[in-house]
């Protein structure tokens, strides 16, 4: 009777530290974003949401705010907010999380990944395990990789295909000084600007032109504002994060924890597949639209790589020497 007593006692007071744990959760969780969902990178939110709504039966309820609508529409304030707790969540840019993460600039060396397989090599690799241990260490917990693609190259002026065809062109970047760096040698002259404020200065010609992912150009119908040269030379790419302000990570249980990690890791994988089917038929439905699409040969590709040396020699040591070469050799050691 008394053993009987005492589990009937353990039974209810697990399930009162349950019922505790769960009532401290938020009514609504906010998840920053800066596309919308018809983008993948907004789809890959949808679907990390979706997920886990399901597999809580609706107590995690997290909502996305697009269009880095909590920052003001300042994407690179983003990872701030979140570590400050002010953004409870993200589905964030390694671009755009960079000035708070210096090992973030890796992804943004100039062809460092040539291929798909370069940017598994890195992501799922020691590499990318180091990258996640800085985000961590800096206050933000990552849960999973998810993709924005290689950001190409469009401009209103004129067919790209080797390095002196940038002289002089106002190129909008984002908010990172390796951005500038690049460009600048390229001898073009780089703008930073928001993506908010893009699409209104390509329309105006305040700049000549810009880079993004395919998904990007075709959604967004940069083609509609003058962008009517697009050059593939996969100059990057830019792996998004999932991820998590440690001051809110820390208030889930460890079966919820979990819960949330794994459906990152699901919504990651599934986006960065949907992404990668659709690319065909996205560049194809660029050209429908009379767009002069280049594509590099070898020769022209390692004329922009050979321009852009100097830029690893300045930016090398900022990332971390060990780092750079650890993804060096894990794009050397790929499988196809």
């Amino acid at each position: 009777m008394l053993k009987s007593r005492s589990l009937i006692a353990a039974a209810a007071a697990t399930l009162l530290i349950s019922s505790v744990a769960h009532a401290q959760y938020k009514d609504e969780y906010t998840v920053s974003t800066v596309l919308p969902s018809a983008f993948p990178w907004g789809q890959a939110a949808d679907k990390w949401v979706e997920l886990v709504k399901e597999r809580s039966d609706g107590r995690i309820n997290m909502k996305i705010y697009s269009n880095s609508q909590l920052v003001s529409g300042d994407q690179t304030k983003e990872f701030s907010a979140m570590r400050s707790g002010l953004i409870d969540m993200a589905v964030g840019s390694t671009i755009n999380w960079s000035p708070q993460v210096p090992e973030l600039n890796l992804f943004s060396l100039p062809f460092l990944m040539p291929d798909n397989a370069a940017i598994d090599a890195i992501t799922q690799g020691d590499a990318g395990k180091a990258v996640f241990e800085a985000i961590e260490k800096r206050g933000v917990t990552p849960l999973a990789w998810g993709e924005n693609g290689f950001r190409e190259l469009s401009n209103s002026k004129r067919a790209i295909s080797e390095p002196a065809d940038l002289d002089g062109l106002k190129i909008r970047v984002v908010g990172s000084p390796l951005f500038q760096d690049t460009f600048t040698e390229l001898g073009a002259n780089p703008t930073q600007m928001s993506w908010a404020d893009a699409k209104p200065a390509l329309t105006t010609g305040a700049v000549d032109g810009q880079e993004n992912p395919l998904s990007v150009f075709d959604v967004a119908r940069i083609d509609q504002v003058g962008q009517e040269h697009l050059t593939l030379w996969h100059y990057m790419a830019d792996p998004l994060v999932f991820a998590v302000s440690n001051r809110v990570w820390g208030q889930f249980n460890a079966e919820d924890q979990a819960l949330l990690k794994q459906a990152a890791v699901d919504a990651g994988e599934w986006e960065i597949e949907k992404s990668r089917a659709e690319l065909a038929d996205t560049l194809q439905a660029i050209k429908d639209r009379g767009v002069t699409v280049t594509e590099l040969s070898q020769k022209q590709h390692d004329a922009f790589v050979k321009a852009t040396e100097s830029v690893y020699d300045k930016w090398t040591s900022r990332i971390g020497e060990d780092l750079v070469k650890q993804a060096q050799a894990a794009v050397a050691n790929r499988t196809q």
